[in-house]
């Protein structure tokens, strides 16, 4: 029997999906650990301040739109339903995260963290796939 391969468009909407997560993900992680190798975060497990964790949600933030804006430029079509798929699944990641650790202690920090990375997952993905279609999208001023 003949196995059949997915389409290459499946393959390319899958890859920027990915890409655009690896990236959220790499420079979020490498961000965190440059951070507590500096000494300015305290080291995993240890409580982190409310300013600090403020620091993270406005870098995570914007790694968020840079990874979704990746996902527009490599979808070989409708950008916008890929950086939706990409979002949803920062917010099934974000959700689950939270209810893994909500009331574990410390060391997870304050409730307002976890539920604000949730509320962001979504509008941070589409303000990188609107920040690509902007960029494509013939201008009416020329």
């Amino acid at each position: 029997m003949k196995a059949t391969q997915p389409p290459p468009q499946v393959l390319r909407s899958v890859g920027a999906v990915v890409a655009g997560a690896i990236t959220g993900i790499v420079l979020s992680i490498g961000t965190d650990f440059l951070l507590h190798a500096a000494g300015w975060m305290p080291a995993p497990g240890q409580p982190a301040s409310s300013s600090l964790l403020l620091a993270a949600t406005v870098y995570r933030t914007f790694y968020g739109v840079l990874g979704a804006y990746i996902t527009a430029r490599l979808a070989p079509y409708r950008p916008f339903r890929h950086v939706t798929v990409l979002g949803s699944l920062g917010f099934l990641a974000t959700l689950f995260g939270a209810i893994a650790t909500w009331n574990k202690g410390p060391a997870f920090g304050p409730h307002w963290y976890p539920f604000t990375l949730i509320v962001l997952a979504l509008p941070t993905a589409w303000l990188g796939g609107w920040l690509r279609v902007r960029q494509i999208e013939p201008r009416s001023d020329c």
